[in-house]
């Protein structure tokens, strides 16, 4: 049975100090003497190594395309590959988004759906009077 001597307070207070040193956290506001971290705003952020180079200063920069966070990479699938499906060729569930590359001939009229299409593949797969979905 719960009562108000054995309730427990689930609140946790945050350390109060810099009031008086019978708190035990005067003075210094457990802070120590001196030092970076004894002032205020003495931290100097992640990325700080203690004054050396830090590690993004001393990596080699790369030239060229700056997109490479946000880029989409397609898993690329030929022409001569659809060949094995009957009627329907649905790329969309896919992990890596699907790309048909128009190398090699399509020999059925299938209905083909996946994320991107090169031109030439477009032209092979509408010439065999298939059609294609963009997903």
């Amino acid at each position: 049975m719960y009562n108000l001597s054995n309730l427990k307070n689930k609140r946790k207070y945050k350390k109060r100090v810099g009031r008086g040193t019978g708190s035990g956290h005067g003075k210094t506001c457990c802070r120590g003497h001196k030092g970076q971290t004894s002032r205020s705003g003495g931290t100097k952020g992640r990325r700080f190594e203690g004054g050396q180079t830090p590690l993004y200063r001393r990596l080699p920069k790369k030239r060229g395309f700056k997109n490479l966070l946000f880029k989409t990479e397609y898993l690329p699938i030929n022409l001569e590959e659809l060949n094995k499906y009957e009627k329907e060729a649905d790329f969309s569930k896919f992990e890596k988004p699907v790309k048909i590359l128009g190398s090699g001939e399509i020999k059925k009229a299938l209905k083909v759906s996946a994320a991107a299409f090169s031109k030439s593949a477009v032209t092979k797969i509408e010439k065999a009077g298939g059609s294609i979905v963009k997903c």
